[in-house]
């Protein structure tokens, strides 16, 4: 089991555990519905994760006809990670940036938006490639999806039940609950669901790159398109939802001008990616 697997492990039992907490706010019944709406929300997930990332980017699909380099590129990088030819798609967004998505590699798509295919050069856009491809070998983009709609179970069990204690609810217990302590715990439990799925997408990143640096055997071709990237969506905002942002390889949102941005980020700084790859970590 490699670390991320590991992290997984510990950290989606932990969301779980928030919508227990958050759910009990309303007593023995919450307790049960809070990690019903979390199994719903990750089952849907699962099975319409690629769908709705897709629709959600207004990517449109691709032919080989259309873009012969670009499906060489990804069949080489499958082939040599002996994983299925995903979907692939472009996307309408002149800012540079691309993702994967999918529940299984059997079940995967890759998309690129047009901003990244007009800055990137082809080593450059292989490095971006290689290491969405290893999203899709190492099975974690479906891990991202259902830690980002548990995320969104635990925020919206905790407005139900900030507007439940506000509106007289009160729980099924007979000594009912603290109103002061309800209140912030709807508050903070979002915040600790952000935090705890930032901690898992972060991870996952590192661990793209270093897959997708040794699938191509060099780190400098991805380390250069991350530098472009970062000038790219500092300069061309993206209209993208939060709850979607950490599936894209640099995070879509830092061209916006929201407060706190870098507290929440669900990706690691790019500099630090960028150096990483330059001292060939990858390597070891």
């Amino acid at each position: 089991m490699n670390k991320n697997t590991f992290k997984t492990f510990i950290l989606l039992p932990a969301l779980g555990g928030l919508l227990i907490g958050i759910g009990s706010i309303f007593g023995r019944t919450g307790a049960i519905i809070g990690p019903a709406i979390g199994v719903a929300l990750g089952g849907f997930s699962d099975w319409f994760s690629d769908n709705i990332a897709i629709k959600s980017a207004r990517a449109v699909p691709v032919s080989e006809q259309e873009m012969p380099e670009y499906y060489r590129i990804v069949r080489e990088l499958t082939q040599a990670d002996n994983i299925p030819m995903p979907k692939l798609y472009v996307t309408p967004d002149a800012q540079p940036n691309a993702f994967a998505t999918g529940r299984s590699p059997d079940h995967a798509a890759v998309a690129v938006t047009q901003g990244i295919l007009n800055i990137l050069s082809w080593d450059e856009l292989q490095g971006v490639l290689a290491h969405e491809i290893s999203h899709v070998k190492n099975r974690d983009i479906l891990i991202g999806s259902v830690a980002a709609a548990v995320a969104m179970g635990i925020t919206f069990v905790a407005r139900i039940a900030m507007w439940g204690s506000i509106f007289g609810g009160g729980g099924d217990d007979d000594d009912g609950g603290n109103i002061i302590a309800i209140l912030a715990l709807a508050i903070l439990a979002p915040i600790a669901a952000m935090l705890l799925q930032m901690a898992l997408s972060r991870s996952r990143e590192y661990d793209a790159d270093r897959s997708g640096a040794r699938l191509i055997h060099d780190g400098e071709p991805l380390a250069r398109a991350l530098e472009k990237l970062e000038q790219g969506v500092r300069a061309i905002p993206m209209n993208v939802e939060p709850a979607q942002a950490s599936k894209y390889i640099v995070n879509p949102l830092t061209g916006r001008k929201v407060q706190f941005a870098n507290l929440f980020s669900t990706h690691p700084p790019l500099e630090d990616r960028i150096a990483r790859l330059r001292a060939r970590e990858w390597a070891t």
